[in-house]
């Protein structure tokens, strides 16, 4: 009698449920995986939204300078503006024929935070709008002047013709509340 050497189908059918066990398995952490690298890259992503957003917003209030000019005023919100101030810092490398002084406009149109700068402080329009953040469900602006924080700023010329800081609260959609306290540039 000759044996031969092989696996009987019981081994075979065993062995193959083994496999698709494994192979399941490593399936379910490959998925796992791909999903938690996009969730990933979206936090990232959000996340360098917002520090977008604060550098812009800490650059613009950081070189704010007050105005004693009724037509301009100094930073304000209201009326559909998030934010509106007059600021210093605007380089001019071509040394064409415009001021230093730049007005920036902040919006929420849309759920979208929008950034609009202007070529002249006043009589001209501002441009097109840069999104800066996106899912923007509510913003509220304050400031802070000596040491009393209000929603609307009022000058005391010639003292003070810009607040001490502006506090920025938003809320954003998947992110949740977010709080800013800017300081104002010295340019008073």
């Amino acid at each position: 009698m000759s044996t031969r050497a092989g696996f009987t189908l019981a081994e075979v059918l065993i062995a193959l449920v083994i496999f698709a066990l494994l192979a399941a398995a490593g399936t379910a952490v490959m998925a796992t995986a791909v999903e938690g690298r996009f969730a990933v890259r979206a936090a990232d992503a959000r996340t360098a939204e917002l520090q977008r957003l604060r550098a812009l917003l800490k650059a613009d209030v950081g070189q704010a300078v007050g105005r004693n000019d009724p037509t301009v005023g100094p930073i304000r919100s209201g009326d559909g503006v998030m934010l509106e101030l007059v600021r210093t810092g605007w380089a001019n490398p071509a040394d064409r024929g415009r001021p230093s002084l730049q007005r920036v406009e902040w919006r929420v149109v849309d759920g979208r935070l929008e950034r609009r700068v202007a070529d002249q402080v006043t009589g001209t329009a501002v441009g097109p709008a840069q999104v800066v953040a996106r899912d923007v469900t509510d913003v509220q602006v304050s400031f802070v002047s000596l040491e009393v924080e209000t929603p609307v700023f009022f000058p005391r010329p010639p003292m003070q013709l810009s607040p001490d800081a502006v506090r920025v609260r938003m809320t954003l959609e998947d992110t949740g509340p977010v709080e800013m306290l800017l300081l104002v540039g010295s340019g008073r």
